[in-house]
C-alpha cells in the first residue's frame, strides 16, 4: 500500500488547522446543549420587592422545565445600577442574565457617568410583566376622601402637602409631577431611599400622599392605614373596583400604567439561548398556578411574554419617552 510522503502528511495537516481556524469563534463558544449548568439572575433591587416576588416564582417553574436550577441574585443599589452594571459584563453564554424594570430604560438620564449603554451592552430576551397603573393613596389624618376633594384641601393649605418616592427619577417620581402638572397643584416631593421607607413614611403620616404600586400599598389599604382616592391606569384595577381612574374625577391626560419587567442578557447572546430562554419564559407564563400565584402576589401587573423584537423596540422606545418627560418635569441627573 502506497504511504504519502512526510511532505504531503504535513500538507494535509496544514490544510485542516487553516480550516479549523476559519470556524466562527461564536460556534466554538456555544455549548451543544444549553443550559448544562446553574443559571443565574440578577435581580438589582432588595429582596422583597415587587420585581424580587414576581421572578422567584418564574424561574422556578422555568428551571424545572429546563432542568437545570435558576437562582436569583440580589444585587440592590443605585435604583438598580449597580446590578446592571454586574450584568454587562458579564459573558454571553446564557449563564448569567438580569431581570430589572423600566428603572433600566430611566437610569442613563438620570445619573451621570453609567458605565453601559442598555441600548447596546444588552440582549433583549421578553417582556415578563406589565404594569397597569399605580394607586393614589392618603393618609387617613387629611379630611377628605376624594381626587377633587384632596387638591382643593392643597391648594388652600397654608402649609405644602408632602408626598413620598423611592427616590429620584424613577417611575413614581415621573407619575407623581405629572399629577402636579396635570392637577396644578405643588405637592412637595420627600425623596426615600427605597419602597419600603417610602411606604413607611407615608403610613406614619411623615408625608400625606403617594402614588404607588398597588401591591405595595394594597395590604394598607384593606387594613384601612391609609385611603385610596384614585387609579392612574386606562380602567380601574379589579382588586379596587370602587376607586376611580384620574379621568373620571377630572384630571385629564394622566394615564399612567407604571412600569414594566424584563429580562436582559448581555451584549452577544446567541439566537438559540435566547429563543430557548424566551419559549421557556412563555411556556411559564403560560401555567395556570403560575398565573394565579402573580395575580395574588404582584397585584398591578399582567403578565406579559412580549418576544425579544417587540421587547427590543419597547425598551428603545422607552429610552427616548422617559428622556423627555424628565426634561419636561424638569427632573434633572445627579
Amino acid at each position: 500500500m502506497h504511504k504519502p510522503s512526510p511532505k504531503r502528511r504535513s500538507i494535509k495537516m496544514a490544510t485542516a488547522m487553516l480550516g479549523l481556524a476559519t470556524i466562527p469563534k461564536w460556534l466554538g463558544a456555544q455549548p451543544s446543549k444549553y443550559p448544562i449548568s446553574t443559571i443565574k439572575v440578577i435581580v438589582p433591587f432588595a429582596a422583597g420587592g415587587t420585581l424580587d416576588v414576581a421572578v422567584r416564582p418564574l424561574t422556578q417553574v422555568m428551571g424545572e422545565s429546563m432542568g437545570q436550577s435558576i437562582v436569583v441574585d440580589n444585587r440592590a443599589g443605585a435604583n438598580g445600577v449597580i446590578g446592571t452594571d454586574l450584568v454587562s459584563k458579564a459573558a454571553p453564554d446564557g449563564y448569567t442574565l438580569l431581570a430589572v424594570t423600566a428603572s433600566f430604560v430611566l437610569n442613563p438620564s438620570m445619573y451621570k457617568g453609567i458605565s453601559y449603554d442598555v441600548i447596546k451592552d444588552f440582549t433583549p430576551i421578553a417582556g415578563l410583566m406589565q404594569g397597569v397603573g399605580f394607586v393614589m393613596a392618603i393618609h387617613p389624618s387629611l379630611p377628605v376622601n376624594t381626587v377633587q376633594e384632596f387638591i382643593a384641601y392643597e391648594k388652600k393649605s397654608s402649609k405644602p402637602i408632602a408626598y413620598s418616592t423611592p427616590g429620584v427619577g424613577n417611575t413614581i417620581h415621573i407619575a407623581s409631577e405629572l399629577f402636579n402638572q396635570r392637577a396644578g397643584t405643588q405637592l412637595l416631593h420627600i425623596p426615600y431611599k427605597g419602597s419600603a421607607p417610602s411606604l413607611n413614611a407615608l403610613v406614619a403620616g411623615e408625608v400625606q400622599v403617594a402614588i404607588m404600586p398597588p401591591a405595595i400599598v394594597m395590604p394598607f389599604i384593606k387594613s384601612g392605614k391609609l385611603k385610596a382616592i384614585a387609579f392612574t391606569g386606562s380602567k380601574r384595577l379589579s382588586d379596587l373596583p370602587d376607586v376611580p381612574i384620574m379621568s373620571e374625577v377630572g384630571v385629564q391626560d394622566m394615564i399612567f400604567q407604571g412600569t414594566w419587567m424584563g429580562l436582559f442578557g448581555p451584549a452577544g447572546l446567541s439566537k438559540n439561548v435566547v429563543d430557548r430562554l424566551y419559549n421557556e419564559v412563555v411556556k411559564a407564563l403560560a401555567q395556570p398556578t403560575l398565573r394565579q400565584n402573580l395575580a395574588t402576589g404582584v397585584v398591578g401587573y399582567v403578565p406579559d411574554g412580549s418576544p425579544p423584537e417587540q421587547f427590543g423596540k419597547q425598551v428603545r422606545d422607552d429610552v427616548k419617552r422617559y428622556s423627555e418627560i424628565l426634561q419636561k418635569l424638569n427632573i434633572q441627573p445627579s
